[in-house]
């Protein structure tokens, strides 16, 4: 049985210990680091071979399977999220705000580490990298509980990265990995308050729902993607057409893909026959509305269910309006407040979908597979928050901080 409390204890004795290093410190640790897993990417692809070879005979969903595949590129994508976040300004210390009172006391707001973080998360081990890294440079340990069938993988990962920081002469503990498929221990992991200051869960619906029903930990919710495209009527369909491929099919297993296509009633006869071609080298299951099926007739029938779905799969939901303010109330309706564009070249329609769609992020004319802290400059990224407190979107740097007063006097007494 995994010792919660002996590993609590270590990562608070870590963080005090990584709050004592500099910008330059942390810095070179995290080249190194770089530097050390795309030295033992062999070893890093035997491990996670293993893992997926077992997923495939658990017969796993293609998407997960898609989530926990590691390639030569995409570990030479963690060591580059690494060395980017390595290059990025360091949050801590940064004077948020300052000003005198009248009685003379000076305050100032200064941004410092949130402390312990853990990180609950599936199917993905290049999220073991991105989320130590992202934690050490803000200043935070970090414990993470990855998904059984990620086991191998993540600890490969994690035996390299806490051999670096000795190396570079930094405690290991700052990064913790539960080794364990115990149910038990997740559950008791939600409840380490004593020691561990947020709670990330990064994985499906269930999982999210457990976390954030069980945790006694503050919990910063990374929701599921449904994201939607909208066509408008005065869209340019060839833009919106190669925006959609590559929103659906680019990378399906992950939650910035577009699972919905809202399309405006003007559009649709010249735009769906031109989409079906398109999408047909991916086969892609199409399920559309009455007015979609007389242009497709082959088309699935929509369920209402379809419209709230996230597929993370070859499938296509299409709804037909014939408004962009009729597409903004079907979107608010069933997205998951993640990532929804608009294809059009009316600033007026922009500007309605952009004002009134409810998601953490809003395009115009861009895939949604934007959504991304790699993307955003931010180095990499810890998940993304689908809340409003706190954090908002991809989850970088200045996200995993909080902040405190520091008020200087001369000797005022309150009267």
């Amino acid at each position: 049985m995994v010792n919660l409390e002996e590993i609590g204890k270590k990562a608070v004795t870590a963080k005090y210990s990584l709050q004592g290093k500099n910008t330059e410190e942390k810095n070179a640790a995290l080249f190194l680091i770089a530097d050390r897993l795309t030295e033992n990417t062999e070893a890093i692809l035997t491990a996670n071979a293993k893992d997926v070879a077992a997923g495939e005979k658990n017969g796993m969903h293609a998407g997960l399977i898609d989530r926990l595949r590691l390639t030569e590129e995409r570990i030479l994508a963690m060591a580059q999220g690494l060395r980017q976040i390595a290059a990025l300004p360091d949050p801590v210390g940064e004077i948020l705000e300052q000003f005198t009172r009248p009685n003379g006391l000076r305050i100032e707001k200064r941004r410092v580490p949130v402390g312990v973080i853990g990180i609950i998360y599936e199917s993905r081990p290049n999220v073991t990298a991105d989320a130590f890294g992202l934690c050490f440079k803000a200043g935070n340990a970090v414990i993470l509980k990855g998904g059984s069938d990620a086991l191998n993988s993540n600890k490969a990962i994690t035996d390299i990265i806490r051999s670096a920081l000795l190396e570079a002469g930094m405690t290991a503990d700052v990064l913790q990995l539960l080794e364990t498929t115990e149910r038990a221990v997740t559950a008791a992991f939600m409840r380490l308050n004593g020691y561990v200051d947020l709670l990330i869960p990064r994985g499906g619906a269930g999982l999210i729902k457990s976390v954030v029903e069980n945790s006694t930990i503050p919990v910063i919710e990374t929701g599921t993607g449904n994201c939607h495209v909208y066509v408008d009527k005065d869209a340019d369909l060839t833009m919106a057409v190669n925006i959609i491929r590559n929103a659906k099919t680019q990378r399906i297993g992950v939650c910035n893909a577009c699972e919905s296509l809202v399309v405006h009633s003007a559009v649709i006869e010249k735009l769906l026959p031109a989409l079906r071609e398109a999408l047909s080298p991916y086969a892609v299951e199409m399920r559309g509305d009455e007015r979609v099926r007389e242009i497709l007739p082959d088309c699935v029938p929509a369920q209402d269910g379809d419209y709230g779905t996230e597929y993370l799969d070859y499938i296509l939901s299409l709804k037909t309006v014939d408004s962009v303010e009729e597409a903004v109330a079907h979107i608010n309706r069933y997205n998951t407040k993640h990532s929804e564009t608009i294809v059009t070249e009316n600033k007026e329609a922009a500007e309605i979908f952009l004002d009134g769609v409810d998601a953490a992020c809003v395009y115009v004319n861009a895939s949604t597979r934007f959504t991304d802290g790699f993307e955003f400059g931010f180095g990499a990224e810890i998940g993304i928050s689908t809340q409003k407190l706190h954090a908002r979107g991809p989850m970088g740097l200045k996200e995993l901080t909080s902040y405190k007063y520091v008020i200087r006097g001369n000797g005022q007494i309150r009267e």
